[in-house]
């Protein structure tokens, strides 16, 4: 399984170990996974490269498609996981809100971003290719819920910190001599 150049990429670029997560910002359960892979990365800096890719699940989730396109408007300023993080922590505020599109520019500015190049990007057709080949990608692969994991390319369902853990471990004495 490659990563693509246009891959939201967290950790070392070399590291051995991939996780790549097709994800729903407007998704409970991916909001409930998102402290869990946040720790994961920051507990293996160095053997393991967390990516994150779009998969909007729209028929059940009104706005997730908008806040994908706020985390890759951040992107485009280069603060694409600090926009990821904002969505996913303040996903009850924007998620129950009339217009989420004005709290996604209120966190634009709280990210310090570029308010007109924000709005600008939000609504390009570049982000919604990107947005859209994600979605292409995991289709390709069989993804039809979300949180969808594949680590090293295999797919994978932990049920916790604890198991996801010891799943990342178990590959990273795959690839170190132990």
């Amino acid at each position: 399984m490659e990563v693509a150049d246009t891959d939201w990429v967290k950790g070392r670029y070399q590291a051995a170990v991939i996780l790549i997560e097709y994800g729903d910002f407007q998704c409970p359960a991916c909001a409930d996974y998102y402290p869990i892979v946040k720790r994961l990365s920051e507990e293996f800096p160095e053997n393991l490269k967390v990516v994150y890719r779009h998969y909007p699940l729209i028929a059940i989730h009104n706005k997730a498609y908008d806040a994908s396109r706020a985390s890759e408007a951040a992107g485009r300023q280069g603060k694409f996981w600090e926009m990821h993080d904002f969505l996913y922590e303040k996903q009850v505020d924007w998620a129950n809100a009339g217009n989420n599109k004005d709290l996604f520019i209120e966190y634009a500015k709280q990210l310090e971003l570029d308010e007109e190049k924000f709005k600008s990007d939000f609504d390009s057709k570049e982000i919604e290719d990107k947005i859209n080949n994600d979605l292409a990608s995991g289709n390709s692969l069989g993804v039809n819920a979300t949180p969808t994991f594949f680590l090293n390319g295999s797919k994978v369902q932990p049920r916790g910190y604890e198991e996801f853990k010891k799943l990342v471990e178990d590959q990273i004495k795959g690839y170190t001599l132990e």
